[in-house]
């Protein structure tokens, strides 16, 4: 029981959370832009979108803002519920209205249009919408006019909706608006399929798909186009393509609760199954087609719910179920109901029953009510417009491109006279460049005499170098055998190393590419096996460099190769008494603006707070090269001795 209580707490926190991110994501009114419009500036949400513009809009201040907010909310709420849109937007009225806000009163006015259409008082929409027309701005009427184009053509006035929709593309074209373009072509795709002139309807709903993808929003008409595109394909019996189309629009639809276009897409989707002799799957189709009809209270989809049940069940030969859904299908379409195409087919429907059943005086009343419908919304004079229009604006687009070229031409032309004039210049140009060339090539031929001179003499230097380090090594070897007293032939031997460690440096410098800095991994195995091969410890020593290779100016290079050198001496001699094997690493890292050094032996250990042994110049050199290196360093002596040093890093040039 407490498991389960946990479990219920944490979803409802979870959930409480991600509802907070995606309200903030939306609507967050401490910045300067407080409202993410929906479909225009985001579509990154999910189906409770329209929740979150129902909490926020009281929160503004009556304003843009909020009519903006208000009137979304308001127009995506006819996707699912046409009461309670009608009712935000009779808010929205009423506020504009107090404010005396004629321009959001207008716009308020193209959505109450919206709804008026979807509720079948289409002639109610039509003065609403033409009332709103002379309030709103001129890039609020492509959406008005789409609106006005809906209405014809439920009213089967479909030569009118085309006028409308050539019109909307046209303002859409000034305006610059992709939106309104591809709602145009959407619409004449929806029109041309009616007239069953599917290759054109595919053609023009391919063209407003692309115009919605440029956009990159996912948005109502988006999936409305997508199950149009569908119904074309399906029409031209691509089947596979149909389905696929359908799909895309249903995973919209559910994303953001378009319960209209989920209604649509079912009803397709139930001619689709039943043409595959898939019933089971028709039958599923149709019962979502219902249920999102009765969700949005809207007898059109019903109507159009029920009549491809029938379809379907005319199909399965099931005539007795196809007589039922399809008079339910016409009481549904009342008198005012106003789109006579579906109407058509259910009666055309309705006498494929009847026939199938036997029942003959039906089935010719029925097909003499279909032959009436048809002739009234598919009149040759209807069908003659929508051709004329069709023919003028591919001849507009076609003038448009022939204008579009003939000023590619002219800026051809232009661009070949520039280029001409460009052309001699270069050429001009590339005569002064030329005479430049050659005189730096001379200069060049000197200067790289002067500079193969210069790093001749800069290798013989640091060749001298080394070769009088060595002569001082030598000396203070010679030197170190005539003395009697340990300490100080031991003193000298270190002398030796350190003079010795040097002339490395030097040697490096002139047998390498550059001249100011040395590689350090190299550099420490040859200084150590010079120490061990010193000490006579090659047999039992092994030196080890755990480092990357590393360059390091000179000035740097001679401190560390000193520090590391009385490190490796002071190991030897120490760290591995009685003969010990042992091991000594050593390791250089640059790390930004720091150089890390680490030298550590496996030997007894040796703590240098303790007494020094010899003469403690060798404590004193590293504590000194440090400083000079503006560097720090820690000892430990758990396991062994280790040293680490900080210093900072001159680079390499």
């Amino acid at each position: 029981m407490v498991s389960r209580f946990f479990t219920v707490l944490i979803f409802s926190a979870c959930s409480f959370l991600s509802t907070k991110l995606l309200q903030a994501q939306i609507i967050d009114f401490a910045s300067e832009n407080s409202y993410n419009k929906v479909f225009v500036d985001t579509d990154n949400f999910g189906i409770s979108y329209l929740e979150i513009l129902e909490r926020s809009y009281p929160l503004s201040k009556p304003d843009t803002v909020q009519f903006n907010i208000l009137n979304d909310l308001a127009y995506y709420w006819h996707t699912r519920n046409l009461t309670k849109a009608l009712s935000f937007t009779k808010e929205g009225l009423q506020l504009t209205r107090e404010k005396q806000d004629t321009l959001w009163e207008g716009r308020f006015q193209i959505t109450e249009g919206a709804i008026l259409l979807r509720m079948e008082k289409l002639d109610s929409a039509r003065f609403v919408l033409e009332s709103a027309m002379k309030k709103v701005l001129k890039k609020d009427l492509p959406l008005l006019y789409t609106q006005l184009g809906y209405v014809s053509e439920r009213q089967g006035k479909l030569d009118k909706a085309a006028d409308i929709a050539m019109e909307t593309f046209l303002l859409g074209e000034e305006l610059k608006d992709k939106r309104a373009m591809a709602v145009a072509f959407s619409d004449l795709s929806n029109l041309f399929w009616k007239q069953s002139r599917f290759e054109k309807a595919l053609e023009y709903g391919l063209k407003a798909l692309t115009l919605f993808e440029e956009r990159g929003l996912s948005d109502l008409d988006y999936d409305f186009t997508l199950y149009l595109v569908g119904n074309c394909y399906m029409a031209l019996n691509e089947h596979e393509e149909a389905l696929k189309y359908y799909e895309h629009s249903i995973a919209i639809g559910e994303r953001y609760g378009f319960f209209n276009n989920l209604c649509d897409v079912y009803i397709s989707m139930v001619y689709l199954r039943a043409y595959l002799n898939d019933f089971e799957a028709a039958d599923l189709a149709g019962k979502r087609a219902i249920k999102y009809g009765e969700l949005l209270d809207n007898n059109f989809m019903l109507m159009r719910s029920w009549l491809s049940i029938g379809k379907s069940q005319n199909l399965q030969g099931k005539y007795i179920s196809a007589i039922e859904s399809l008079k339910r299908s016409i009481e549904i379409a009342t008198s005012d109901f106003g789109d006579d195409f579906y109407l058509s087919q259910a009666y055309e429907e309705l006498g494929k029953a009847y026939a199938g059943n036997h029942n003959y005086r039906e089935a010719y009343q029925a097909y003499a009510e279909y032959d009436k419908l048809k002739k009234e919304i598919f009149t040759t004079k209807a069908d003659q417009h929508i051709s004329l229009l069709l023919t003028e604006f591919d001849v507009a687009q076609k003038e448009s491109t022939i204008m579009v070229q003939e000023n590619q031409i002219k800026k051809q032309r232009s661009r070949q006279t520039l280029m001409i004039l460009i052309g001699c210049l270069l050429l001009f140009i590339l005569l002064l460049l030329y005479n430049t060339i050659q005189t730096n090539k001379k200069k060049n031929r000197l200067l790289k005499k002067q500079n193969d001179e210069k790093e001749y003499l800069l290798k013989e230097i640091h060749h001298r170098v080394k070769n009088n380090l060595e002569i001082v090594s030598s000396l203070l070897s010679l030197q170190s055998e005539q003395v009697g007293d340990s300490k100080v032939a031991d003193a000298m031997q270190k002398s030796q190393n350190r003079v010795h460690s040097m002339s490395m440096i030097h040697q490096k410098l002139y047998q390498g590419k550059s001249f100011s800095s040395i590689e350090m991994k190299e550099y420490f195995r040859n200084l150590g096996n010079y120490i061990v091969d010193i000490y006579g410890a090659s047999d039992r020593i092994q030196i080890m460099c755990e480092m990357k290779e590393l360059q390091l100016d000179v000035d740097t290079a001679i401190p560390i190769g000193l520090i590391v050198n009385e490190l490796l001496t002071n190991s030897l001699k120490y760290a591995f008494p009685e003969n010990r094997k042992g091991l000594i690493k050593i390791s250089l890292v640059a790390s930004g603006n720091q150089l890390h050094l680490d030298v550590s032996d496996n030997g007894i250990g040796r703590n240098y707070q303790d007494k020094v042994q010899g003469t403690g110049f060798g404590t004193q050199l590293i504590d000194l090269l440090t400083r000079q290196l503006e560097g720090k360093m820690s000892l430990n002596i758990k396991k062994g001795t280790a040293v680490s040093f900080e210093f900072l890093n001159h680079k390499a040039a």
